[in-house]
C-alpha cells in the first residue's frame, strides 16, 4: 500500500514537470505557427534540452521572416551557445537588407563574437559617424603643428567616416583614425611654406590628408575631413608662443652671444696674461742691462793695470759723462716749463 502511494506521488510529479515542459514550448510553438515561420515542436524540444530559450529563438526566426529573410534555427542556436547576441545580430541582418546591403548572417555572427556592436556598425554604414580629432576625450581640444614659417597653429577636425563590414573583424578602431588623421594633418602643415597658406586654403590640407589612404586596415572608411577651426597660436594666452620660429631664432641669437662673449672674454684674458709675460720680460732685459753696467767700472778698472787707458782719458771720459748728464738735466727742464705741457 505504501509502496502503489509513493509510486502515485512519483508519477504526479513526472507528470507535473512534463506539463510544464510541454507548456514552455507549446507556447512559442503557437506563436510561430500562428506568425507565419513555423518551427518543428521536436526542434523545440531539443532547444529546452540544449538549455536554448525556446522563446528567444522563435522570435528571432519570427523577426527574419517578416522581414523577408528565410533562416532556420540551427544557427542561431549555434549563435547563442557561443555566446552572441542572436537579437542584436538579426536585427542588424534585417537593417542591412533594408539598407541593400551585403551582410550574411555568418559575418554578422562573426563580428558579434569579436565583441563588436554590429547593428551599430550597420546603422553606421548607412548614416555616417562624424569622429572629432583631436578627441575632447583625451584632454586635449586642439591639434598643434608648426609651418615651415615657424608659426604654431591650432587645428581641430571632423572626420566623417563609414564603417567597413567586411574588414570590421581584424580592422583598427576609431583611435587609429584620429591618430592618423592627425598626423596627416600635422604633417601637411609642416610641409606648408608659411602658415597664410594654411589659413587661406584649409581645404587644401583636407584634401591631401584624405588623398593618404588613411582608412587602410581600418573599420571604417573616410568619407571626408572637415578643418572644423584653425588659429594661431597666442591670439588667445599670454603664455602661449605664436612664432615658434622666431623664438628659437633669438634662443639661438642668445646662445651665440653668449658664445662669442665667452670667446673674447678668453682672449682678453690671453691678453692680460701675454702683457704680463713681456713685463716679466723687459724685467729680466733690465737686469741684464744693469749687470753689463757693473761691468763697465771692472773693465776700466781692468785697463788701467793693462796700461790701456790713462789718467787724462778717464778724465775726459768723466767730463764728457758730466757734461752729457747736465745737458739732459737741462733738456729735461725746459721741457717742464715749456707752455701747454704738463
Amino acid at each position: 500500500m505504501n509502496a502503489s502511494i509513493i509510486f502515485g506521488i512519483v508519477l504526479i510529479f513526472v507528470a507535473i514537470i512534463f506539463f510544464g515542459f510541454i507548456l514552455s514550448i507549446i507556447g512559442p510553438y503557437i506563436r510561430a505557427q500562428f506568425s507565419q515561420a513555423p518551427v518543428r515542436i521536436f526542434d523545440l524540444f531539443g532547444m529546452k534540452l540544449r538549455k536554448v530559450p525556446p522563446r528567444l529563438m522563435v522570435e528571432a526566426r519570427i523577426q527574419l521572416v517578416k522581414a523577408g529573410l528565410a533562416l532556420e534555427t540551427g544557427p542561431l542556436e549555434a549563435h547563442y551557445l557561443a555566446g552572441g547576441n542572436v537579437i542584436n545580430v538579426v536585427r542588424a541582418i534585417i537593417a542591412a537588407e533594408k539598407a541593400r546591403i551585403d551582410l550574411p548572417f555568418d559575418r554578422a555572427a562573426a563580428i558579434d563574437l569579436a565583441g563588436r556592436d554590429v547593428l551599430d556598425a550597420v546603422k553606421t554604414s548607412v548614416y555616417p559617424k562624424v569622429i572629432d580629432c583631436p578627441d575632447p576625450a583625451k584632454g586635449t581640444g586642439m591639434l598643434d603643428a608648426v609651418a615651415r614659417d615657424g608659426v604654431r597653429l591650432l587645428v581641430k577636425a571632423r572626420v566623417t567616416v563609414r564603417a567597413n563590414l567586411e574588414r570590421l573583424v581584424g580592422g583598427a578602431t576609431e583611435e587609429t583614425i584620429i591618430a592618423r588623421v592627425g598626423q596627416g594633418i600635422v604633417s601637411a602643415i609642416g610641409s606648408s611654406t608659411t602658415y597664410k597658406n594654411v589659413l587661406e586654403n584649409p581645404d587644401h590640407i583636407s584634401k591631401k590628408v584624405l588623398d593618404s589612404g588613411l582608412d587602410a586596415q581600418t573599420a571604417f572608411e573616410i568619407v571626408s575631413i572637415d578643418i572644423a577651426d584653425v588659429s594661431v597660436a597666442g591670439v588667445g594666452g599670454v603664455n602661449e608662443v605664436s612664432n615658434v620660429g622666431a623664438l628659437l631664432e633669438t634662443e639661438r641669437a642668445e646662445a651665440d652671444k653668449k658664445l662669442r662673449q665667452a670667446e673674447a672674454e678668453g682672449r682678453r684674458a690671453m691678453a692680460v696674461a701675454e702683457e704680463q709675460e713681456m713685463r716679466a720680460r723687459v724685467q729680466e732685459m733690465n737686469a741684464k742691462v744693469i749687470e753689463a753696467q757693473a761691468e763697465v767700472p771692472l773693465a776700466i778698472a781692468g785697463a788701467f793695470r793693462d796700461g790701456n787707458l790713462g789718467v787724462m782719458d778717464f778724465y775726459r771720459m768723466q767730463n764728457i759723462l758730466a757734461d752729457t748728464s747736465m745737458r739732459e738735466s737741462i733738456s729735461g727742464g725746459e721741457s717742464e716749463d715749456l707752455p701747454g705741457e704738463s
